[in-house]
């Protein structure tokens, strides 16, 4: 049907600035270490540039939330994908790592200011039988950045030093270059339109997405009371009621933020960077296949984000979240005991399964963390926060993912030295085994609600795997009403 593809066209279309991302991400495994070579950096200052991106990233997504309500999601999107632009044009011609630090920085601005919106932009449009599949095409498009970087990697490494990794990060630009060509089709975010009182907008937009005329009348109705449109009650929300919140909006953020902060403290990120450091410590010792193989490890981590697609609206997210981290804090411990055994197995002639272990533990686990923990962190965080806080929180939510990323990013190296890189896996298996435990008691589920039934059954200080939604709303009217 038409308005589906609408929905689904919006939803990719937000999800150009996840590919900006995950293209980062991968193609920085490579290319910095020409880049070590080309302007002869130290490792300090490989992992300040490799880690500085989510750092950074915390300014854009700290403005981002606030733009995101003044202007609109769209027009705060749009933005974002224009200065990542900028910034990597500075990064593709810089003369000296002066130059390219300041294009990285540029471009994490950026990044955070898209990523601030996106998810956000894309749970206001879609219909709750198919929010957790739309609201997950964003992680789709992280990995298949994350892919296409390994890929040019793996092409360009031939080109000679001074121009290889200069080709591998200004193919970056291609993204956002297509979120300006279709930008000027892509609706405002009906429930945005409403905040602003919009209500005919709002309404016309709903008519294109939202299918039957009853339906698009009962879904606008609700949206105006969750944002307390009819009721006069002030709908501009500020960061005090997220400083000092309620007992509601303290649920909402203990389950929405850790479980952005836990996606990146176990370890997907400093996998992703420095995947060729990994495997060069497994033993591998030729550069050209340390590349070929982690285009193996980024289409594992791209295939296996599908399972999640097919099963997060059928078996709803704790679920997913369980496999997930449960499968990624045993592949992250076997992973330690590969690299540990690495020298041993060598001696014994068994140098071969160790390189195979340590190749199925990596796979493993991106693939554990795709079918759940990466995905569903963008759902939750997009779902769980109600309408009048949604793009501040979600935006809190992806600084805590930043920073948490700029932190394991940065510290990767040095840790390594410290500990010894199996070390530094067994830490996060460690951390993967307490994310367990985060989700059994913090996250509710919230498979086949709409926005407004998951915001009724927090007001209504019910947890959400119990909540009878209509007998909240229920309750909730007769009080009024009296």
């Amino acid at each position: 049907m038409m308005h589906q593809k609408i929905v689904y066209f919006c939803a990719i279309f937000a999800s150009l600035n996840f590919v900006l991302l995950g293209y980062d991400i991968g193609v920085m495994s490579g290319a910095i270490i020409y880049v070590k070579r080309d302007l002869d950096i130290t490792e300090v200052q490989q992992e300040i540039f490799v880690g500085c991106l989510s750092i950074v990233s915390i300014i854009g997504g700290l403005i981002g939330g606030p733009t995101s309500d003044s202007i609109g999601r769209k027009w705060t999107m749009g933005i974002g994908a224009l200065v990542f632009q900028a910034g990597a044009v500075v990064m593709t011609f810089a003369p000296s790592f002066t130059i390219l630090m300041l294009g990285r920085l540029i471009t994490g601005i950026g990044i955070g200011f898209g990523l601030s919106t996106s998810a956000v932009y894309i749970a206001e449009f879609s219909p709750a039988a198919t929010r957790g599949t739309l609201v997950a095409v964003p992680e789709i498009c992280i990995n298949i950045g994350i892919l296409l970087g390994y890929i040019s990697n793996y092409a360009f490494s031939g080109l000679p030093q001074h121009i290889n990794w200069r080709i591998m990060l200004g193919v970056g630009i291609l993204p956002a270059f297509f979120i300006a060509i279709t930008f000027p089709v892509i609706p405002e975010s009906p429930r945005w339109l409403v905040m602003q009182n919009r209500i005919e907008e709002a309404r016309s937009v709903l008519v294109k997405v939202g299918g039957k005329a009853e339906d698009v009348e009962q879904r606008l109705k609700d949206i105006q009371e969750a944002a307390c449109v009819n009721s006069g009650y002030k709908n501009q929300s500020s960061y005090r009621e997220i400083l000092f919140p309620s007992p509601a909006v303290r649920r909402m953020l203990a389950a929405g933020c850790g479980i952005m902060i836990f996606q990146q403290i176990t370890g997907i990120d400093a996998t992703v960077y420095y995947s060729p450091t990994i495997l060069k410590n497994a033993g591998i010792k030729s550069e050209k296949k340390i590349l070929a193989t982690t285009v193996g490890v980024g289409f594992t981590k791209t295939v296996f984000i599908l399972v999640a697609i097919f099963f997060i609206d059928k078996v709803g997210r704790k679920v997913l979240l369980y496999v997930s981290t449960i499968g990624m804090t045993v592949c992250l411990a076997m992973l330690g005991m590969a690299l540990a055994l690495q020298k041993h197995l060598s001696e014994s002639g068994m140098q071969d399964f160790g390189i195979g272990l340590a190749i199925f533990a990596v796979c493993s686990n991106v693939a554990f963390f795709s079918i759940g923990l990466g995905p569903i962190c963008w759902v939750l965080s997009s779902e769980i926060f109600s309408l009048r806080l949604r793009a501040k929180a979600s935006a809190l939510g992806g600084v805590g993912a930043r920073v948490s990323s700029g932190l394991v990013s940065m510290s990767f190296l040095s840790l390594s030295r410290a500990m010894s890189v199996a070390g530094v896996f067994f830490l996060f298996s460690g951390i993967s085994a307490v994310a367990v435990v985060f989700v059994t008691v913090c996250v509710p589920e919230t498979k086949g609600k709409t926005l407004e039934e998951i915001e009724m059954a927090l007001r209504g200080r019910e947890k959400l795997d119990q909540a009878d939604v209509e007998s909240v709303k229920t309750e909730q009217e007769t009080k009024t009403k009296a």
